[in-house]
């Protein structure tokens, strides 16, 4: 049931991305483009989110567990330190520079693209990478 659970998320979350066209890269560069043709579109999405994120987490949160597993998996760290701000700096210069974060580059491999693939290939061996340095 889990795995149904996460397939059928992931689907979701893929068309949703692919309905808001965030999985094409021109949307996120024109809306890092603040001083040319800027794109307000990604404010949108994101208002979206927050909208639903900002009232519903503290109540999920309540719950004793989650309804499909048999504890939550939040974040053990709270602080700021190099290694979150390297991180948040090469994968902002990635998203900058591709147009991708790692979940429309996932759902954007739908659409066959050669460009996507590389990027998604270039973005796991990175993510490989950082495992391997830590």
């Amino acid at each position: 049931m889990l795995f149904v659970s996460a397939f059928l998320t992931g689907v979701l979350f893929g068309l949703g991305l692919s309905i808001s066209e965030m999985i094409n890269p021109t949307r996120v560069i024109g809306f890092l483009d603040v001083a040319g043709h800027w794109d307000a579109t990604l404010i949108f999405v994101m208002g979206g989110a927050l909208a639903m994120t900002v009232p519903l987490y503290p109540l999920i949160l309540r719950r004793n567990q989650p309804i499909l597993d048999r504890r939550f998996s939040l974040p053990t760290k709270h602080e700021i330190d190099r290694p979150l701000i390297f991180g948040a700096v090469i994968f902002g210069i990635g998203w900058g520079l591709g147009g991708f974060c790692p979940g429309p580059a996932l759902a954007a491999l739908a659409t066959g693209s050669t460009r996507v693939a590389l990027f998604v290939f270039a973005m796991i061996t990175g993510q490989w990478m950082a495992g391997r340095l830590q």
